[in-house]
């Protein structure tokens, strides 16, 4: 065989050679063999085995309290997503997208050594004729003419492109060689972590917790509704849109509904972005558009049995908008109450009425001209929007920061700035109030939206574009009561 043949030759022997070990030995190498990759590309086998134990930032996860606000019931859970933030995960992150950086090189050098060897085997025929023609010329030189030579000439020019194809061909040994050390490294780390974490089971914690939280629901409802004495850090969910807005998911409880609905600005608007779960919203994905026929007024706005409530822009009509069949089922004006920054909050806004829900059912929160400017608190039908009963609470409402409803008791905020605490508390059911003393870290300076969603137990808030929650719980106090643990 002549001296170019050798050389292609060597490229489909070198080639097939390299295929196979892309196929046999990557695998192998990341730890893929047999294992689902989940969507979001963190790798199931290594995921499942990551929890902390107690020592890793338990914390309380929620209470219950009797009549006399003593708390008799807890359930201690890991954080919200504490596994994300365990530096075990954190370098399992870095690992993955190593692996996929290196599996994309890997895809490039493929393609290109699949694109090579197909111009090698188109170019083989030629290659053959040009052989023989030489070994012809070097046999008989007096059979070389001036016609055979041109035509010689003609046929090397096109084979030309084969000493480039050899060149990348070399440059692609090189990085194939560096790929492979790199692998081999992060065998080195995937199995380090392996065996540090693999005996734990998350899936088992998991289904611990749902226990827990389904012993906790059970104690809940025999004891009814407690004290708020105190509420936890906030979590930045997101940070978008602009400085005011509000974010919510459905209030209505029981509810298997896991969408999230938010809506930028406070004065004219009437887009309301739907995104499928809270995960979607968090990245910013999988989201409808809903264009409210009428636009509201404030950040008051709240979402009850898959509808949405808020405040008509320059009036005090309430509207309810069902997201489901994208139409205005109900419009009811509230009667005297003030509106168009007629009684806002602190902070402004257009927030004269603020629509909120609880485990007791819907409210809203307002004043009137007659009431002196006084905070009023309405409970409302939501089918009919009609005011079953009111409060006048005696707090006025451009002294308030913010406000919520939990358990039949409205809790205000002194201020919507650094430094807030909840100040003052109403409570329903007796016609009676009191003055709080609750720390509240306001993180971002400028709270615009607050409100408690009873299905998750957490206040939700717009905080100078940043969507926040934050669970809230009463202090343990046992006093020789069972605790749920």
């Amino acid at each position: 065989m002549s001296v170019p043949m050798l050389k292609i030759g060597a490229v489909l022997s070198t080639m097939a050679m390299v295929t196979n070990w892309m196929s046999q030995t990557l695998p192998s190498l990341v730890g893929l063999n047999g294992t689902v990759v989940s969507p979001d590309g963190t790798h199931e086998r290594i995921v499942s085995g990551l929890y902390p134990g107690s020592d890793d930032g338990w914390q309380v996860y929620s209470t219950a309290s009797d009549p006399d606000g003593r708390c008799v019931c807890t359930v201690v859970a890991p954080a919200r997503n504490l596994c994300k933030r365990d530096p075990r995960s954190r370098q399992l992150r870095v690992l993955t997208e190593q692996v996929q950086n290196v599996s994309q090189s890997m895809e490039v050098v493929d393609l290109r050594t699949s694109r090579d060897l197909q111009y090698v085997r188109d170019s083989e025929p030629l290659l053959r004729g040009v052989d023989g023609r030489l070994h012809t010329y070097v046999a008989s030189p007096r059979s070389l003419t001036t016609r055979g030579l041109q035509e010689l000439k003609g046929q090397m020019s096109h084979l030309r492109p084969l000493l480039s194809v050899v060149e990348q061909y070399r440059l692609d040994l090189q990085t194939l060689a560096a790929l492979r050390l790199e692998l081999l490294n992060l065998s080195i780390i995937l199995t380090a972590i392996q065996e540090e974490v693999g005996a734990y089971d998350y899936e088992e914690l998991q289904q611990r917790v749902l226990l827990l939280e389904t012993r906790l629901h059970s104690c809940m409802n025999k004891l009814g509704c407690g004290r708020l004495t105190a509420v936890s850090g906030p979590i930045t969910v997101r940070a978008s849109g602009s400085r005011f807005g509000s974010w919510m998911t459905d209030a209505m409880i029981p509810s298997s509904d896991s969408r999230v609905w938010s809506m930028d600005g406070y004065y004219k608007g009437r887009r309301v972005l739907e995104y499928r779960t809270m995960g979607d919203f968090t990245k910013g994905q999988n989201f409808v558009q809903h264009l409210l026929p009428h636009p509201w007024a404030g950040t008051g706005h709240v979402v009850y049995n898959g509808s949405l409530y808020y405040n008509k822009h320059q009036s005090n009509i309430l509207v309810q908008y069902h997201f489901r069949s994208r139409s205005v089922l109900l419009q009811r004006s509230l009667s005297g109450a003030g509106y168009n920054n007629t009684f806002p909050y602190s902070w402004g806004g257009s927030s004269d009425i603020d629509l909120m829900a609880d485990e007791t059912g819907l409210w809203a929160v307002y004043t009137t001209i007659p009431n002196a400017g006084n905070i009023m608190v309405s409970r409302l039908d939501p089918r009919t929007l009609d005011v079953l009963q009111s409060w006048d609470t005696g707090f006025p409402k451009r002294s308030a920061g913010e406000a919520f409803m939990i358990c039949g008791t409205l809790y205000v905020t002194n201020s919507h700035l650094a430094g807030a605490k909840v100040h003052f508390a109403y409570h329903t059911n007796t016609s009676t109030y009191e003055y709080t003393d609750i720390p509240f870290h306001n993180q971002y300076s400028h709270i615009s939206m607050m409100d408690y969603n009873p299905r998750e137990r957490a206040l939700y808030t717009w905080n100078n574009g940043h969507q926040m929650d934050r669970g809230q719980f009463c202090v343990p106090v046992y006093e020789g009561r069972e605790a749920s643990r």
